[in-house]
């Protein structure tokens, strides 16, 4: 996942990555995202920005921890 990841965005620590992405590259990255990843087990974590104050959160697959807390 972390090859897959890093082709589309910007690696910032561990799991976490970050940078623009256009929806068509977005759906690309998921399509061959869960080809890759147990979601029973694994999760990706997916926000998406409407403006510079808000985030969407998408979680695909299991969700570990609750981040909503935090947003």
């Amino acid at each position: 996942m972390l090859k897959l990841c890093r082709q589309y965005l910007n690696w910032i620590q561990n799991s976490v990555f970050e940078g623009e992405i256009t929806e068509v590259k977005l759906k690309e990255l998921l399509s061959n995202g869960k080809k890759i990843m147990k979601e029973k087990e694994d999760s990706l974590i997916i926000f998406k920005s409407r403006d510079e104050r808000w985030l969407t959160k998408e979680v695909i697959g299991q969700e570990k921890n609750d981040l909503d807390t935090f947003l």
